[in-house]
């Protein structure tokens, strides 16, 4: 352990989309492995405030943590290695920064000076920068600087870098560089150039890297390895392969036998051991290994950019490697389901989920969904949305309330069971103001949610506005579906399920951002659990037919 917690800066180069944050996760599940506490933080050139407010097309999926922030998606990558909760100052973005620069010059903290990029701007991110190395609970701060180096909307970044390096002294902080060796097929070679640009653009900027990793899609020959260190101001061992992957979870083993811990920690003067990896090796053995398969139809709005839903695609490679079966997931867009094809796009599915979002758009694909796996018995599980869907086709299709709908769809809808909660009626700004974070949820004696959590009450992540009406709780219990969570503090339901269907669970809640290699969530484990039995009670109706 060490007194004052070390930094560990990662760049990247010549393109975005590296992987930058796989390789800091790594790098931290490595030397977490080896007993040191590790952290990662994202700084986000964007000007937005955070990504709450960004269309999913745009930056991907919005992970929301325990204290309510909405982040990048890769604080879920930091999580889902860790099983570490992060935090709001887990991400930090331009947006941000200048929020609160421009907040303080408000108060005349300045003192009447001129503010500036340098060293206003740069000051205020050294100061993110160092917050959860001031705290006390790391020894290891690994920061994530989005984007690409040389990028005009990165350069206050690069600079607050360049200055932390002389600040925190020698052996405190490095600089991690990611960037591409290509392979030319019409020439058969791989070429440095691209990776030797990309430093040289650093080295303007008055910071060297100390490692270079090297993104590529074959293995680099050790007099290449020589060429780039030559090139590049660093040394052989710290020119690290990052060869392509066929998952996520493989990147951990290939930095290990890189030795890119053992390089970090030589450079920061820190010990460095064998790391106990043996629980992360068997879920892979188990994820690229399994005895079974089933697929899952993932129904949403966002399908064509598969970011949009990343946590819930990792929270089923986590909940089969569990179960021991590859969940393969189908993604079908809610727009281009009706009444007429619904059974077509579903009859072959081993279990549906409905997954979060926001407007009108393919509402009443979804609703058709919910409808089809309800009515045959498909192991269904609703998200969000998803859930608020499920309580407007049982309300439309069993209580016969023909016009039930959610406020957020119609306005002026006679039968509102989804509605706004009394606080949000009068909010106009978007940011920021749903209901976030971690709440508390009890759960009914003798229901299945209890059963598959084990416990009494739980908490789990919300990112909404629209809630269950509970001015048609009884009606809808007394016709079959059950409300079986509710927050204790508001009486808010938080769950619902239907006793009657072999399984069929809806949650108003995120249970994907807190599923994690070494704790996949029970609720997803359960769900998929429940598929895999339902495709082998179809093989064997099958074979009896047969």
């Amino acid at each position: 352990m060490t007194t004052t917690a070390k930094y560990i800066f990662v760049t990247g180069g010549v393109t975005s989309s590296l992987g930058k944050g796989i390789i800091a996760a790594s790098l931290a599940k490595l030397l977490q492995a080896q007993g040191y506490r590790v952290t990662i933080q994202k700084l986000d050139p964007y000007i937005n405030v955070d990504p709450g407010t960004l269309n999913p097309y745009e930056h991907g999926e919005c992970y929301v943590t325990e204290d309510g922030a909405e982040t990048d998606l890769d604080l879920g990558h930091y999580e889902r290695f860790l099983n570490r909760p992060t935090s709001q100052a887990n991400n930090v973005t331009t947006g941000r920064i200048y929020q609160s620069v421009i907040q303080k010059e408000r108060r005349g903290e300045f003192l009447g000076k001129t503010v500036q990029v340098v060293p206003h701007i740069t000051d205020e991110i050294k100061e993110r920068v160092q917050m959860l190395g001031k705290s006390g609970d790391y020894d290891i701060v690994i920061t994530e600087i989005g984007g690409t180096v040389g990028d005009i909307e990165s350069l206050p970044y690069i600079e607050a870098v360049r200055q932390l390096r002389w600040d925190l002294g020698e052996n405190n902080g490095i600089v991690i560089h990611l960037t591409l060796v290509p392979f030319l097929s019409a020439a058969g070679e791989l070429k440095t150039k691209p990776t030797q640009h990309s430093v040289k653009t650093l080295m303007e900027s008055g910071v060297q890297a100390d490692i270079l990793v090297c993104r590529t899609e074959h293995n680099l020959p050790k007099e290449l390895r020589r060429k780039l260190a030559l090139f590049c101001n660093v040394k052989e061992d710290a020119v690290i392969q990052s060869i392509d992957a066929s998952t996520i979870y493989d990147v951990p083993n290939l930095m290990l036998d890189e030795g890119l811990d053992r390089v970090v920690l030589d450079k920061l003067n820190l010990k460095s051991s064998s790391p106990d990896i043996e629980r992360w090796n068997q879920f892979v053995h188990r994820h690229k290994n399994p005895k079974s398969e089933i697929t899952i139809g993932l129904i949403g709005k966002y399908v064509e950019l598969q970011d949009s839903y990343k946590s819930i695609l990792e929270a089923f490679i986590h909940a089969g490697a569990e179960n021991e079966v590859k969940v393969k997931v189908e993604s079908i867009h809610s727009e281009y389901i009706n009444e007429d094809n619904v059974e077509l796009k579903l009859a072959h599915l081993d279990g549906v989920l409905v997954a979060p979002g926001f407007g009108e758009r393919g509402i009443d694909g979804k609703i058709d969904a919910v409808r089809y796996v309800r009515e045959n018995n498909i192991p269904f599980l609703g998200i969000c949305l998803g859930m608020q869907m499920a309580v407007i086709e049982f309300a439309r299709n069993v209580l016969g309330i023909s016009d039930a709908a959610s406020t957020e769809m119609n306005a002026e809808t006679a039968n509102p069971v989804i509605g706004l909660m009394e606080d949000q009626k009068t909010i106009t700004d978007k940011g920021g103001t749903m209901r976030l974070g971690a709440w508390a949820c009890d759960l009914k004696l003798g229901s299945a949610v209890r059963d598959i959590y084990k416990a009494e009450s739980i908490t789990e992540r919300h990112r909404h506005r629209y809630e269950f009406n509970g001015q048609y709780k009884e009606q809808i219990e007394a016709s079959g579906m059950m409300a079986t969570g509710l927050n204790p503090d508001t009486g808010l339901v938080e769950i619902v399920e239907i006793p009657e269907h072999p399984w069929f669970v809806g949650v108003q809640y995120h249970p994907e951002y807190k599923s994690t290699v070494a704790n996949p969530h029970p609720l997803f484990v359960a769900f998929v659990k429940a598929a895999l039995n339902y495709s082998r009670s179809k093989k064997s109706a099958t074979m009896a037919q047969n």
